[in-house]
């Protein structure tokens, strides 16, 4: 053997070795923690030191993550983990030992659920309660100090099961009590008994918080080590990434179905995607319950029971065409019947969550019609692999036709949409305002970049109402910000939007790993790396976006919002953005709609139920109490179905003339985005649309609920935004005449 050759054979068995290593290897979460430690120096927005007052931050993030409720470790817990932790974990977290405090803690954590879990299942099983006592409960124990003793705990628990027992039994009494009064059977009847459906609910924590593996619990801390820098830079781990691409793209490859943790350990079929993998095999139906997967159909079934939802959706989802195989208890099966289905995965489209309109044409007391254009958009997603789908492309698709069918105004429903990419929203702000500066990011070195709008002239000019709530967020703000800078749409709802005025990017933390180190998990930080402002100069930070014409909304009793989230960014001012050139706020008769609108608002029997429900659960909120007197509960109770029964039937009244009046001057038209295609519009059918795209499952009480539908599908708000936008309509004709009369 020449000593070439031996040479050779010498390094590709070492290359063999470290091929064997790799293979065999696992990501080091420490690794994770210590090149996640440097991103957050070097690329995050605020530049926060990495010293002894972010450990103490840290600390308190993660153990208020596993305790919200400050009910399961003790004070002596939380004072042992401060001295030995509370200044360090930034030096660990740089030297490559941050697995030492999470494991540690989360191990402490374990103890401790299941030592009051065992309590728990021992006070159901062995006491009964005195509900004539004058004995109440925190609502909330946020704010609550973390108990002194062991024996402080026990009494804490003790209320805890005590008001989860009686909340049970009035829920059961109140649900047979409504089956009584419709005449319907009991959907209740059977249900385990209150303490035994209590007892599984713990069980089934217990398990999940058992069953964390080594990614979970490093998820859980780097999760706090991230979000002690503000609310939305995030740890994202292998699973959560995965799930975000899907929510970002609106689609996934899996079976499509909608699952639920059930409190006995299976998991529950709640909804079926129409025409996805699991439709078209036509087995699996809705209610079935999974109890095992077997993720590559090769007999190695997984038991799933107890198992975190999570990580179910992580066994079945896969790689287009490759099979996964349920072992699964049929609905309305006997107790203890199992059967297996195999189902091809494919990619599914979430067309719920796709960007939709409707035409809603309506009389006019002189003669002719109106036509109204109302757009939804739950959020403003985007495929960053190929960029299809895309929700520009969608809403330009949209407002052709829109365009075509010749709308007069149009109402655009921001409601819910948490936002999503920024260079989406750049192009959709285009569709309206044409050609200028959309938004200004301003980095962490005080650059200041203005993102402009490149479409060369407005697509849809018309009169414009856009409709935000509490949960508008970040690209919502962005959209809603420049429409009303601009003075291009009239902005209408909550106080304000939710007030996110951050940039996040999703960094891979594996790119950082040194040749060697196993990578495959280590996941991605999502690091705020700027700040966005409007193009009037003002951030959307803590403030949000106020709307033009206020409408009361329950969230005015809430604490939601960026203003009420945990180290949160401050508001600022920057210069506004060159170039911008608003239209004139003359267009929008601002003072005038808002008069009008106010007058409708004092008219509205549904607005005054609404504030009539801010003020008591201000009340409600700000007690923090709630009582273990089953007769102090039942007056509340019956204070409250009173209250349900009268709005109900003034309503039902009510409701069914406004149907008639809506049956003789609306007309309504579904436009979603398969509907493009079709050269007649189709009038909308509420029922048979709703399940046009997903099939899902009831609620056994929901039958029960005798609450009216809004009429025509027209909640109070998208009611009083149309008629704001005829306002508008109306204001821009009488002015338009008066132009032209003026200028022959």
């Amino acid at each position: 053997m020449t000593a070439r050759t031996s040479l050779l054979l010498t390094l590709f068995g070492t290359l063999m070795s470290c091929s064997t290593l790799t293979l065999q290897a696992k990501t080091d979460f420490n690794v994770v923690g210590r090149e996640m430690a440097g991103m957050l120096q070097n690329s995050h927005y605020a530049r926060i030191p990495f010293d002894e007052k972010l450990s103490e931050r840290i600390l308190t993030d993660y153990l208020n993550d596993l305790d919200p409720t400050h009910m399961y470790f003790t004070k002596a817990d939380a004072e042992a983990f401060e001295k030995k932790y509370g200044r360090r974990l930034h030096e660990l977290l740089i030297r490559g030992r941050c697995m030492e405090p999470a494991n540690e803690i989360y191990k402490l954590y374990v103890e401790r659920v299941k030592s009051r879990v065992e309590a728990a299942k021992g006070i159901l099983k062995n006491e009964e309660f005195d509900y004539e006592k004058d004995e109440s409960v925190k609502r909330s124990r946020r704010e609550e100090a973390w108990p002194a003793t062991d024996e402080e705990a026990k009494m804490l628990w003790r209320k805890q099961i005590k008001e989860a027992l009686l909340s049970e039994k009035m829920r059961r009494e109140a649900v047979s009590h409504l089956a009584e009064e419709q005449g319907k059977e009991n959907p209740l009847d059977d249900e385990v008994s209150p303490k035994d459906k209590i007892t599984l609910r713990y069980e089934r924590f217990l398990r999940t918080v058992e069953e964390a593996d080594e990614e979970d619990i490093a998820n859980y801390f780097l999760s706090a080590v991230a979000r002690s820098h503000d609310p939305h830079t995030d740890y994202m781990s292998a699973r959560e990434m995965d799930r975000f691409r899907s929510g970002m793209s609106n689609s996934l490859v899996g079976i499509g179905a909608l699952l639920q943790a059930e409190d006995d350990g299976a998991t529950k079929i709640m909804g079926i995607v129409v025409h996805g993998p699991a439709d078209k095999g036509g087995e699996l139906a809705l209610n079935d319950r999974i109890v095992g997967v077997d993720p590559l159909n090769d007999g190695n079934m997984v038991d799933i029971m107890y198992m975190k939802i999570d990580h179910v959706v992580e066994l079945i989802r896969g790689v287009k065409g490759t099979q996964v195989r349920l072992k699964v208890e049929p609905a309305g099966g006997a107790p203890g019947e199992t059967t297996f289905l195999v189902i091809v995965r494919d990619r599914v489209e979430l067309k719920d969550e796709l960007a939709t309109a409707e035409i809603i044409e309506k009389s006019q007391p002189g003669g002719g019609k109106a036509r109204l254009g109302l757009m939804r958009l739950p959020s403003f997603y985007m495929d960053f692999d190929d960029g299809d789908p895309s929700v520009a492309k969608d809403v330009q698709k949209l407002l052709v036709r829109l365009n075509a069918e010749k709308i007069d105004g149009l109402v655009l429903d921001l409601r819910g949409n948490g936002g999503g990419s920024l260079e989406e929203v750049r192009r959709i702000t285009g569709f309206f305002v044409g050609r200028g500066p959309v938004v200004q990011v301003k980095d962490t070195f005080g650059r200041i970049e203005s993102k402009d709008a490149l479409f060369r002239r407005p697509l849809y000019g018309g009169p414009m109402v856009v409709l935000t709530d509490k949960s508008s967020a970040s690209a919502s703000e962005i959209l809603a910000g420049a429409l009303q800078d601009y003075n291009r749409a009239l902005v209408v709802g909550d106080a304000s939007t939710f007030g996110k005025g951050t940039v996040q990017q999703p960094m891979e933390i594996g790119r950082f790993f040194r040749f060697f180190e196993d990578n495959a998990r280590a996941g991605y930080l999502k690091a705020t790396i700027q700040t966005f402002y409007r193009v009037s100069g003002s951030s959307t930070q803590l403030k949000g976006v106020e709307p033009d014409i206020k409408l009361p909304s329950l969230t005015d009793a809430l604490d939601i919002g960026e203003a009420w989230l945990d180290h949160a960014l401050a508001h600022d001012r920057i210069r506004q953005a060159p170039d911008f050139k608003p239209f004139s706020s003359a267009g929008l008769f601002r003072p005038l709609l808002k008069m009008r609108s106010e007058g409708r608002l004092k008219e509205s029997k549904d607005f005054k139920y609404v504030v009539e429900d801010v003020e008591r659960t201000k009340k409600r909120i700000a007690e923090n109490s709630s009582s273990l007197n089953q007769k102090q509960r039942e007056i509340e109770l019956k204070e409250s179905e009173t209250r349900r029964k009268t709005r109900n039937a003034e309503r039902r009244e009510r409701f069914a003339k406004l149907e008639l009046e809506d049956a003789k001057e609306f007309k309504f038209f579904r436009l979603t985005l398969d509907d493009l295609e079709n050269e007649k519009l189709v009038e909308v059918d509420r029922e048979k649309d709703a399940q046009a795209f997903m099939r899902r499952s009831k609620n056994k009480t929901e039958d029960l609920d005798d609450t009216p539908l809004w009429p025509s599908g027209l909640d109070v708000v998208k009611r009083e935004g149309i008629s704001i936008l005829e306002d508008l309509i109306e204001q821009t004709e009488i002015a338009r005449t008066a132009g032209v009369q003026e200028n022959p």
